[in-house]
């Protein structure tokens, strides 16, 4: 093993680079319970945000947070070249959406920044010291004979990696080192891994027990550099310095790292680091055909968060959903009571949970159904004022009247009604009480007007406009119905039309039906007394006037 002289090691860092000392003081161990757990979600900002982080935010958010703890978000934004400028936005978007709430952040934080590329000289002063020890090295090979490498590995049929004979410079003298340095040849600083003895490596996940793997050899990057920024640290060396001086425990994460978790555990030693607990969780799953798949970026529109936000779904139906998700006994309790139960690291599944959005409809629904009218028209108002202006429009013009709209069949009602999973759906459903938003039923051949001959359907809009009474008796508003049906020639009910079907042309949902699409516009609506009340007599003449106008 060759390990470089100080002087050459230093010559490659900053001469006010600190020791590593210096950042063991500035980030102490916490002062905090025992037991308090410190948590964190660490998102990389490279495309739009996966509910799966969101999920793996969530958990990490509820162990601090009922342990006593500390939970923080740290953005590991070292990728530049795959960052997306407008990360920043859709993440506080996300995390405002759902409650994520950092209990530390810039520039107060007292374990900042939690920008990874604010903390490059930590990164330097560790790698420093692993290159003084030799435990890190200098490889100058270059593209073409890292891909030869991988293409002989492949040929080869062996495990892929810089490792053994395929490590040319793990092991270079010094004098080929300076040679390089030298001449200016581009670098980049790999850990030096322990000689691989074929042994297996183990450790016990919170959530799965214990874990056995093989143990790596691979001599892994742990700075790299390109042409447009200083020296970056990879995932690896970066989660691994921070998760230590932030006092992470336990590092909460998706199973996607697991296979890593050699990799980390050489280097935590080689550190002089603890290892640090790890717990790692289960993707989201989709229902494709007979078998299940990761939820994609690519083809899954429900994969991003955006989507639950731009259809308006409420925040604690999603995360009552997601909570069931991670423990299937939340999914059994009352919403209120799931959202304020613990999750559970070790009763979290293995396998995998299946995403399915009919079953937060169906969530949604209720949690919606037991919200009060003034509750709805703020959500509803505050979702159409980002994604719907018109109706955002249509509801500041008159909230009191967009009040009762929202509470029609809600407030007082034995059955609310549950046709509201998303606020999207409120124009859908509660739309055509608004004017504005309503175009009256004109054409006497509509199909919604169902089995009446066209004539007939003007004579009996004509006699509704003329005979309408406004009553605030349900039961007297709905006899004038009948008493219409009667005069058309329809049966007020199937014993009459049995007796003499000769007298009556049909039943009385004929022309109930005639008067629930005139003013509503669809053969099915909320409760039609309680929609006239809601429009007022002038409205209700109106839209039936229009029919044959």
């Amino acid at each position: 093993m060759t390990t470089l002289d100080r002087q050459v090691v230093d010559s490659l860092f900053p001469d006010d680079l600190p020791e590593v000392e210096h950042w063991e003081s500035l980030y102490p161990p916490r002062e905090l319970p025992e037991g308090a757990a410190v948590t964190r979600f660490a998102p990389s900002p490279t495309g739009f945000v996966h509910i799966g982080g969101i999920y793996t935010a969530m958990i990490a958010q509820d162990v601090a947070l009922r342990s006593g703890g500390r939970f923080f978000v740290r953005v590991e934004d070292t990728d530049k070249a795959r960052e997306v400028a407008d990360s920043a936005v859709q993440f506080a978007r996300a995390f405002e959406y759902f409650g994520v709430h950092p209990d530390e952040s810039d520039p107060d934080g007292a374990y900042g920044p939690y920008l990874q590329s604010s903390r490059e000289r930590i990164y330097h002063s560790y790698v420093r010291q692993l290159l003084r020890e030799g435990k890190a090295f200098l490889c100058f090979a270059t593209t073409e004979q890292l891909a030869a490498i991988t293409e002989e590995q492949r040929a080869l049929k062996a495990q892929p990696g810089y490792y053994g004979r395929w490590a040319p410079w793990r092991d270079a003298s010094q004098a080929e080192v300076e040679q390089q340095l030298a001449a200016g040849a581009p670098f980049v600083v790999r850990f030096r891994a322990p000689e691989f003895t074929g042994a297996r490596s183990s450790f016990t996940d919170l959530i799965r027990g214990r874990i056995d793997q093989d143990d790596n050899r691979n001599n892994f990057v742990l700075l790299k550099r390109s042409d447009s920024s200083p020296w970056l640290p990879t995932y690896h060396l970066a989660h691994v310095v921070d998760d230590h001086l932030m006092r992470v425990s336990p590092v909460i994460r998706g199973e996607e790292w697991m296979s890593s978790v050699p990799v980390h555990h050489q280097l935590f030693d080689a550190l002089g680091f603890d290892r640090i607990p790890y717990a790692h969780i289960a993707p989201l799953l989709k229902q494709e055909g007979s078998s299940k798949r990761k939820l994609s970026k690519r083809k899954d529109p429900e994969a991003s968060v955006d989507f639950y936000i731009e259809a308006g779904y409420p925040r604690d139906a999603v995360l009552y959903y997601l909570r069931g998700l991670v423990n299937g006994r939340l999914a059994e309790l009352p919403i209120a009571d799931a959202l304020a139960a613990p999750i559970r690291l070790d009763e979290a599944g293995v396998t995998g949970a299946l995403v399915d959005t009919a079953k937060l409809d169906n969530i949604a629904k209720d949690v919606i159904g037991d919200l009060t009218a003034d509750e709805v028209l703020d959500a509803v108002s505050g979702w159409a004022t980002a994604f719907d202006r018109e109706l955002a429009e249509v509801i500041a013009a008159d909230r009191e009247y967009a009040r009762r709209v929202f509470d029609v069949e809600r407030s007082g009602s034995e059955n609310v009604r549950k046709d509201l999973a998303r606020w999207s759906d409120a124009r859908a459903a509660y739309g055509f009480l608004f004017p504005a938003l309503f175009t009256p039923v004109t054409d006497p051949a509509d199909e919604r007007l169902g089995k009446i001959e066209p004539a007939t359907a003007v004579a009996v809009a004509r006699d509704f406009v003329e005979s309408y009474r406004d009553d605030a008796d349900r039961d007297v508003w709905f006899a004038q119905i009948r008493e219409l049906a009667v005069r058309h020639g329809y049966a007020p009910g199937p014993a009459e039309l049995k007796a003499e079907p000769e007298r009556y042309k049909g039943p009385l949902r004929i022309v109930a039906n005639v008067v629930r699409v005139l003013l509503t516009g669809a053969s099915r609506s909320p409760d039609l007394w309680e929609v006239a009340r809601v429009l007022g007599a002038d409205e209700v003449r109106r839209r039936a006037s229009a029919l044959g106008a």
